[in-house]
């Protein structure tokens, strides 16, 4: 562990080329498992707003958000971005994120793009840290509804108020936009999928999706359901949109915390029945 755990806001770790900002919440990895947080396509450490205290509340585990490369206050990156980026993302760098924060035990946590993140590393890189996945509005391929509503933020980013509004959290408000915007609607992106990352995970999952979300559909969730190997919850947030966590996060926190406390509970049981 390199890489300070106190709640000292903007703190800065380093992973290969890139200085990336991060927040922690609650108790260090050394005295309790660590969410860790993965924002959206255009989101940050701070656009998580009180969530991550409200976990560590909720749940007595640690908490960590991280500003990936080109978000928040962390490095800028070069565009265009690999219309893979959420696998290079998962492969390349959180890893070494968890590595530089001391992270043991880790439940990863994230919301749409992040959550595409979290799934990827789970089916493709073998890290025992990794003991449970929270998936927010998790995307594993290309739907021609949510690649309509993402073509209709470019006019709210040149013409509207998009733009004053992604600079108040991003140093660089174009490559966070362009970033994401100029990949999703790339033509060659409407034949991306990861869903065979599915078929790879072997720990338990709790998917939350909301019934109106014009980004994605149940059909995200159904793909989980049909593929998934490993024990499945879902929690289905009735005319809840994109954000489950800021929409309706009573239901969203209650969901997580139960799902920690179970896991906790069979690492402990695991541990007294190695032990006995």
């Amino acid at each position: 562990m390199t890489a300070a755990w106190n709640n000292t806001p903007a703190q800065t770790l380093n992973v290969g080329d890139a200085t990336l900002e991060y927040a922690c919440f609650g108790p260090a990895p050394s005295d309790a498992p660590t969410l860790v947080l993965l924002h959206e396509g255009l989101g940050c450490t701070e656009l998580w707003r009180d969530f991550p205290q409200q976990l560590a509340d909720q749940t007595g585990l640690g908490v960590v958000a991280y500003s990936r490369a080109g978000y928040g206050r962390s490095s800028t990156v070069k565009l265009p971005r690999s219309l893979d980026y959420m696998t290079d993302e998962a492969t390349d760098v959180l890893g070494d994120v968890m590595t530089e924060l001391g992270v043991t035990q880790a439940i990863l946590l994230g919301h749409s793009d992040g959550a595409t993140i979290a799934a990827i590393y789970a089916g493709s890189v073998s890290d025992q840290r990794v003991r449970g996945l929270v998936l927010m509005a998790p995307h594993f391929f290309a739907e021609a509804s949510g690649i309509a509503t993402i073509k209709e933020t470019l006019a709210q980013y040149q013409n509207g108020d998009l733009k004053s509004k992604l600079s108040k959290y991003h140093d660089d408000p174009d490559v966070a936009f362009h970033g994401w915007y100029d990949s999703w609607t790339h033509p060659d992106f409407a034949k991306w999928t990861v869903a065979d990352t599915i078929d790879h995970w072997r720990i338990p999952v709790l998917a939350i999706q909301g019934s109106s979300d014009p980004y994605g559909t149940m059909a995200q969730i159904s793909e989980i359901d049909e593929r998934i190997y490993s024990p499945l919850e879902t929690l289905i947030l009735e005319g809840c949109g994109h954000a489950p966590h800021l929409e309706q996060p009573d239901q969203t926190t209650a969901a997580i915390a139960e799902f920690c406390a179970t896991l906790v509970r069979l690492e402990q049981a695991e541990v007294l029945l190695e032990s006995a």
